[in-house]
């Protein structure tokens, strides 16, 4: 765990105790998504017509990008289904410590 509480944090993505933290989600800020919220994490490769090119917001109206200018520069990302038509994906640095963080706190 880092100093902040934080089990992961890249800048972009940051997962705690409680919840998953969307940086740059909205124009005005972050949306905060508590691990209870989450019915799956879908690890997925990034491509052009997936969201490699995607630097923020959504392409289709149902997958919705955070704010990440190095995402054309990734190579995969994990899409979280909360329960709504609109399912963030997000891009963190280390999608693998992401994704087992998220399959840990879902299953707690």
């Amino acid at each position: 765990m880092t100093e902040n509480g934080a089990r992961y944090d890249d800048g972009r993505v940051a997962c705690d105790d409680e919840a998953v933290t969307i940086r740059w989600y909205y124009p005005w800020g972050a949306k905060r998504v508590p691990y209870g919220r989450i019915r799956a994490a879908t690890p997925f490769d990034l491509s052009p017509v997936r969201g490699a090119w995607r630097i923020w917001g959504s392409g289709d109206f149902v997958h919705w990008y955070n704010l990440d200018p190095a995402r054309p520069g990734k190579a995969r990302g994990i899409e979280l289904d909360v329960g709504g038509r609109i399912r963030p994906c997000i891009t963190p640095d280390d999608v693998e410590a992401v994704q087992r963080i998220l399959d840990a706190r879902r299953a707690a």
